[in-house]
């Protein structure tokens, strides 16, 4: 998914006024919230000091307030009128947010930087990355359904601490592929579910990596 398109949102609620909001807080599930800061009994800087780990991005019509609105952590300041293109940068931010604070075996997604710009992958349509023929330090990422990207400067190293360790492997030195992508292997090569021009993908399994392969599949070495 590229970053121009966020990931689908749903409104829990809207409020008008803060006190109301602070009533029904702890019944409602919420990732984030979007506050204004000028608003009647309480301002949106006071209140998001009473919303303890809910990430929170500040929209007004004032500049005045950045420096205080950062100080108290917040993930983004937006100056109304607020553009689409804006806000679609601010709720990025929140989900590469949310997803730094989750251990890797938990996320659904993934945000990475490409060629065209940031972009966020759901997890489990990634099947497969190979390091680029043009520049080593960049990966070609192929998801299931076909579709490809070019991530720029990303070591497979700091990929394994993106991605769910159980669910991809390093098979040699220039790829790695999502276990769930293997159709069937041997001692030195993989079948795989991914097709390149109608033909299933095989791919080399490396001495290196071969036991670690073995061991994600739970077969004997």
């Amino acid at each position: 998914m590229l970053c121009e398109q966020i990931p689908e949102l749903e409104v829990v609620k809207a409020f008008d006024k803060p006190t109301i909001f602070l009533k029904e807080f702890e019944n409602l599930t919420f990732d984030f919230c979007i506050l204004d800061i000028e608003m009647p009994e309480l301002n949106g800087l006071e209140l998001s000091k009473l919303l303890p780990n809910k990430p929170v991005i500040f929209a007004t019509a004032y500049k005045d307030y950045a420096a205080d609105a950062f100080d108290l952590n917040a993930i983004d300041y937006l100056r109304k009128p607020i553009s689409l293109d804006r806000l679609k940068q601010a709720i990025s931010k929140v989900f590469l947010h949310i997803e730094k604070r989750q251990p890797p075996s938990d996320r659904q997604s993934v945000q990475l930087n490409s060629d065209k710009g940031k972009i966020i992958l759901k997890i489990d349509e990634i099947a497969y990355f190979k390091t680029s023929e043009i520049d080593s330090r960049d990966k070609l990422v192929l998801l299931f359904n076909g579709k490809d990207y070019l991530l720029k400067n990303i070591s497979y190293s700091s990929l394994s601490k993106v991605l769910p360790v159980a669910s991809f492997c390093r098979i040699n030195k220039k790829e790695m592929i999502a276990l769930k992508a293997v159709q069937a292997f041997t001692y030195q090569q993989i079948v795989t579910e991914i097709k390149i021009a109608g033909k299933p993908l095989m791919v080399y399994l490396s001495d290196n990596y071969r036991l670690d392969f073995m061991n994600k599949l739970k077969m004997p070495s």
